[in-house]
């Protein structure tokens, strides 16, 4: 039987193999010429593409398969056999993404409607019609924006587990934007704060990103606990930059 291995191990082997045949210097960590360099940043290139494959490979295949590209020799597989084998893969693939998403979506929807549950009578956090809830962590007494204009904020991102997605904080530099271009939750929340209020925002999923997630970190159903600081109102009544 054919030893299944990871795509990291295929890679690492096959890196090794080569450096065996090939490039001497490369044999051990250093990378003392241009050519050890080289190869070496095609290997990760490689790599990098490959990780994003979860799937097992058969490393005499792998090295077969990239032996005769190198060399130029024909292909064993035809070209429409090529295209069947990766499509059949990929759809299994995505099949499991997609189940992966969608288990994820409700454990997410049942974790996120609970802690709004509970969080609904925790001290100073009231909610609104839409089921956004919020906290006043200091209140200002500048005017309150409108969807029509443009704010400028410092705020952070927390999911339930408490991870950090996203800070302004962190970045060190307040962040501007037409309130009109932000999610629900951020549209009602900063309407409601007084410029030089500090809130915390509860948002509900469907107030946020939804079923989709955002950028791999916030996943479906998500709900984003938020620290938003509302520093001024710029372009007041002008949501165009």
């Amino acid at each position: 039987m054919k030893k299944m291995i990871t795509v990291a191990t295929v890679l690492l082997l096959a890196g090794c193999n080569a450096a065996d045949d090939k490039a001497p210097a490369a044999k051990g960590s250093a990378l003392d010429s241009e050519s050890a360099k080289f190869s070496y940043a095609i290997g990760l290139d490689v790599g990098r593409s490959l990780s994003r494959i979860e799937e097992p490979l058969d490393m005499v295949a792998f090295n077969k398969g990239l032996s005769s590209a190198i060399a130029g020799e024909e292909a064993e597989l035809s070209d429409q056999e090529i295209a069947e084998v990766k499509q059949a893969v990929f759809k299994r693939q995505q099949e499991k993404a997609m189940e992966k998403q969608q288990k994820l979506a409700v454990e997410n929807k049942a974790e996120g409607g609970k802690f709004l549950q509970e969080n609904a009578s925790a001290d100073g956090v009231k909610t609104t019609r839409s089921g956004l809830q919020y906290k006043v962590l200091s209140e200002g007494d500048g005017p309150k924006p409108t969807l029509a204009d443009t704010v400028k904020v410092n705020y952070e991102g927390k999911l339930l587990d408490d991870t950090v997605f996203d800070s302004s904080y962190k970045r060190g530099q307040p962040v501007t934007f037409p309130l009109n271009s932000v999610i629900a939750g951020w549209q009602e929340g900063l309407q409601l704060m007084p410029v030089g209020s500090k809130y915390r925002l509860f948002i509900p999923a469907d107030l946020a990103y939804g079923e989709r997630g955002a950028g791999g970190v916030i996943g479906p159903n998500a709900v984003l606990v938020f620290d938003v600081e509302l520093l001024g109102i710029e372009n007041a009544g002008n949501s165009k930059k």
